[in-house]
């Protein structure tokens, strides 16, 4: 562990003094993350086995809403995880649709470090870049991992093309996936041609094809990145996706129920998954229990569940906190490593009870 447990003992006769508080903003963050793809996959991949074994508490997130904008929400996270890092903390994320009209991402977040031996935070990073990497990390490890018995997909297509789409593409081809071809389909034909322009200025490999249609590129497709906002379902018949594809379902509300019961589903947090109207949660509530659910990706992992190569394999993670609390200690530790730690002075100003 770096400067925070080190700090945490540093007052008089071996009493607890606070830990240095630092800023980590989007710019030092980008720098530590980009192009280590393969060993942020790795992280995530620990933190599933960490999360899976009980070495983490990940209660429910919570979500802010407000009745006069109902398209916008903010959630706070929680979490703690343990292991060679331990670390508590929360990630403060906002989601606000209408941003993009404006040219503004719709996601901005911040994520809080706090000592696990003090409580106090020792740190505050700028998460969205977390986010969207912890989030693309574990789509690429899904569909490593869920590819491993069937052909590795060569056609991969992208519903919804905004920031979460480009880094999952990021992540694919950072840990050494290349495609035949290359779908992208989105409600707003701008934000489609923008993100083919993206891929094609990036060198990606594959023929680029922009779709009217979400059923043309769902069947042009053996790997199915659902990244868009929707907030019920829009994709109903199991038909289309009769040839038996792997689909990320990153924004979880993209699937009618038909769907899913037709298919092997894989969760990352079984209890996380299941609420907020999920399309795993739809499932839940019409049928009354959970046995379409195969096990999470730990279990895949782990060798405790094998998904069939000749079905429709839908990987549905909710996003846990203990993701970021571990991209982001993964972050502090390099800019501290590297000794350009932003440190505020005399953050905590009040260290004496009594005056």
């Amino acid at each position: 562990m770096t400067g925070v447990q080190e700090s945490v003992t540093s007052g008089p006769a071996g009493a607890l003094a606070p830990p240095p508080f630092a800023v980590v903003p989007g710019g030092q963050v980008r720098r530590v993350l980009q192009g280590r793809e393969s060993e942020i996959v790795d992280l995530v991949a620990a933190t599933y086995r960490l999360h899976g074994a009980g070495d983490s508490v990940n209660p429910p997130s919570y979500f802010l809403r407000f009745p006069d904008r109902p398209r916008s929400r903010i959630i706070a996270l929680p979490a703690s995880i343990g292991g060679p890092a331990r670390t508590d903390g929360l990630k403060w994320i906002s989601s606000f649709p209408d941003n993009v009209a404006s040219g503004l991402p719709r996601a901005s977040a911040v994520l809080i470090l706090n000592d696990p031996v003090t409580g106090y935070p020792f740190a505050v990073l700028e998460s969205s870049i977390i986010s969207a990497s912890r989030t693309a990390a574990s789509a690429a490890l899904a569909a490593d991992r869920l590819s491993r018995n069937r052909a590795r997909p060569a056609r991969v297509g992208f519903v919804g093309t905004g920031l979460i789409a480009r880094y999952i593409h990021t992540f694919l081809a950072g840990t050494g996936w290349t495609f035949d071809e290359v779908g992208v389909h989105d409600l707003a034909a701008g934000s489609a041609h923008g993100f083919r322009d993206y891929l094609e200025r990036s060198g990606a490999s594959g023929r680029v094809t922009v779709h009217e249609d979400a059923e043309s590129l769902v069947r042009a497709s053996d790997l199915i990145v659902l990244a868009t906002v929707a907030a019920r379902p829009y994709l109903h018949d199991p038909g289309w996706f009769s040839h038996a594809p792997l689909v990320l379902n990153v924004s979880l509300r993209d699937l009618a129920p038909e769907i899913l019961l037709s298919a092997a589903n894989v969760v990352d947090d079984v209890e996380h998954c299941l609420k907020a109207d999920t399309s795993p949660h739809l499932v839940e509530q019409l049928t009354g229990n959970r046995d379409f659910l195969d096990g999470t990706l730990d279990d895949v992992m782990a060798g405790r569940i094998t998904v069939p190569a000749d079905r429709t394999v839908v990987f549905s993670p909710f996003g846990l906190g203990v993701l970021d609390l571990a991209v982001g200690r993964y972050v502090y530790d390099e800019i501290t490593r590297a000794g350009e730690l932003a440190v505020v002075e005399d953050f905590f100003h009040e260290r004496s009870r009594h005056g």
